[in-house]
């Protein structure tokens, strides 16, 4: 019998994490399947096929995993957006707000080029806030913004607006009603 799963149905949900009330969208159990890992990836890129890509950026944290694959797969260098504090080199800052407070995120200031076609991936898109942030820090170094490709959309939380409303092209391989 063939195997009808889709990428949502390997993602696991954990009640109550980090605090009650939460729906935590596990995708650590997509990515230790190889089937589901490979059709996430190839899924993510799919809308893109065709389309000149010169980097693949990845947001701290899962977007390492995601990003780093998917760039492989086209034979393109990753570049990480990280947590204040985390890259050596040179970098540029932008802030954005959580629900609890603020937070920071950073890119080498030379890690984009002026004209550099970018895809940005990561595994979540809920309020859009860091997605947002690395859009306007590859957008500072000159790049271009080709797309965001998340696995997963929380959409009443609002990121795919937010980010539509910046004129970025928003591709979610699944999607989860509710926080």
């Amino acid at each position: 019998m063939p195997d009808t799963r889709t990428v949502k149905d390997y993602i696991r949900t954990i009640a109550d994490f980090p605090r009650e009330g939460i729906m935590f969208r596990d995708v650590t159990t997509l990515f230790a399947d190889p089937r589901g890992f490979r059709m996430a990836i190839d899924q993510m890129l799919h809308p893109y096929a065709g389309s000149r890509i010169d980097a693949v950026v990845g947001l701290e944290a899962r977007g390492f995993i995601l990003g780093g694959a998917i760039a492989h797969q086209l034979s393109l260098g990753f570049v990480p957006v990280r947590k204040k504090g985390k890259l050596p080199g040179a970098v540029i800052s932008e802030d954005y707000q959580l629900e609890y407070g603020e937070a920071v995120v950073e890119i080498h200031d030379d890690a984009i080029a002026p004209g550099d076609r970018v895809l940005i991936v990561d595994d979540l898109l809920a309020t859009g806030g860091t997605a947002a942030a690395g859009v306007k820090l590859i957008e500072r170094l000159g790049g271009e913004i080709l797309g965001c490709a998340f696995v997963i959309d929380l959409p009443d939380l609002g990121g795919r607006r937010r980010l539509e409303s910046m004129g970025i092209d928003v591709h979610a391989l699944c999607a989860f009603e509710g926080a």
